[in-house]
């Protein structure tokens, strides 16, 4: 079985595991405070162009979408997400568990408008009764999206302005975003994003580590004593170091950007086959995710193969897929996958 279906099946990066061996029977403070965690975080300044930024490591990406959202807003604050993201529909209601409600906007492609988060704020302080509302707090988005589909610059900078004349703090989930800033073209920098956002961060789990997230606040002051939550929430490691030298290998000679532009070659390939045979493709992705449609005679024929994620039922005979190609996907698995497709 050749698996397609996520960007996390596989361990970690070769390089990961060699530091991680050789580190092994060091002695370091905990939670985060030791030097390999220091070191990162220089690395992860260096690379977003901002010396004053704080960087924080914390296990995994639903302990961090929680502990972000809960540390920024008011007891009766919600966040403004697109219906399609992941706190919205994959989280398990773990933000609403906090007390904070998803308020969720249409999204045709997973990214939500600067001109629907500025209409959502008016109709709610338009409203007489707005106090007896859930009020908006803040504005999370991912990229890339659920649905592979990645912001222009331009758009980035339409919901940075926005969120910033409405004091919404702006909080960017990459959990992929290696594979985001890889995109061919891609204009985006990580300095583009510190520049723009109020918390960011770094996925580590789907791009090359065991797992593990960096949390970006360029300005400190928007999350004051952050420490404090990351423990109550559960995102705060004893043996904080496995993170710290986790990323730093990542980040110590571009590592991240190499392994996560490789799986977006891969997953182009994939892109450019199905189009070649005539498929259409759900969602617009030059990202990692692609999502063919595929009549379910065909699902059948390449599901004793490969692995892949059910995406969306479209018709009573067709239906929408998803092939996920990760920093560990081989030229090899690509090319028998294409192979497949040709002779659909």
């Amino acid at each position: 079985m050749i698996r397609f279906e996520c960007d996390y099946a596989e361990g970690a990066h070769e390089r990961i595991l060699k530091k991680l061996l050789e580190t092994n029977r060091e002695q370091t403070i905990g939670y985060g405070e030791d030097e390999y965690c220091k070191a990162a975080a220089n690395l992860i300044r260096k690379e977003c162009k901002s010396e004053k930024a704080e960087v924080h490591f914390l296990v995994g990406g639903t302990q961090t979408n929680t502990t972000v959202i809960s540390a920024l807003l008011k007891p009766y604050q919600g966040v403004i997400a697109a219906e399609t993201g992941h706190i919205a529909v994959h989280e398990t209601g773990a933000i609403e568990a906090t007390g904070h409600k998803v308020l969720t906007l249409s999204s045709a492609d997973g990214k939500i408008k600067a001109e629907q988060i500025e209409a959502y704020y008016q109709d709610h302080f338009m409203d007489n009764s707005h106090e007896h509302m859930v009020q908006p707090g803040m504005v999370y988005i991912s990229n890339p999206t659920e649905n592979g589909t990645i912001y222009s610059k331009h758009e980035l900078m339409e919901l940075s302005s926005v969120c910033r004349k409405r004091n919404l703090p702006l909080f960017l989930d990459g959990a992929r975003l290696g594979y985001g800033l890889m995109v061919p073209g891609y204009d985006i920098t990580l300095a583009d994003i510190a520049a723009l956002t109020d918390v960011f961060y770094i996925g580590g789990t789907k791009v090359g580590a065991l797992f593990g997230e960096a949390v970006v606040i360029p300005d400190p002051t928007r999350i004051p004593d952050f420490r404090y939550s990351i423990k109550q929430k559960g995102g705060m490691l004893a043996k904080g170091r496995l993170l710290g030298i986790q990323f730093q290998v990542l980040f110590e000679d571009g590592l991240y950007y190499s392994i996560a532009k490789a799986a977006v070659e891969q997953a182009l390939l994939i892109r450019q086959a199905f189009e070649q045979k005539g498929i259409s493709l759900l969602y617009d992705s030059f990202t990692n995710q692609q999502f063919p449609i595929l009549k379910n005679t065909v699902l059948d024929s390449l599901k004793d193969k490969y692995a892949f994620s059910v995406w969306q039922k479209i018709s009573e005979t067709e239906t929408a897929v998803r092939f996920c190609t990760s920093w560990a996907t081989t030229s090899e698995m690509t090319r028998e996958l294409l192979e497949d497709i040709r002779l659909l």
